[in-house]
């Protein structure tokens, strides 16, 4: 059985990430006993953009989450990915 190195205690998540960089962590950890871990709750980051949108266009989106009783940006993100997934599956561009 192999024997692990003891992991260090670090001041600082940045001293942290230096020392991960400079090793190799199956030194320290046994990977072999990890178990797969789910995350359910985490919601994936987001980016803020600007984006230009015909105002007749913003103003149809805006009645119809009204209509669906949710935020318009939220229904927006909808349809994007809607959109998104329809071009994938398609073989669109």
């Amino acid at each position: 059985m192999k024997k692990f190195k003891k992991i260090p205690k670090f001041k600082t998540s940045s001293e942290e990430a230096v020392f991960w960089k400079k090793h190799d962590s199956t030194d320290y950890i046994d990977w072999s006993a990890a178990k797969q871990a789910a995350f359910p709750n985490l919601k994936p980051s987001t980016e803020t953009i600007s984006l230009r949108l015909p105002e007749n266009l913003l103003n149809e989106i805006k009645i119809l989450a009204h209509r669906e009783d949710i935020p318009y940006q939220s229904l927006m993100k909808i349809l994007l990915s809607k959109g998104v997934n329809s071009i994938r599956n398609q073989n669109f561009l």
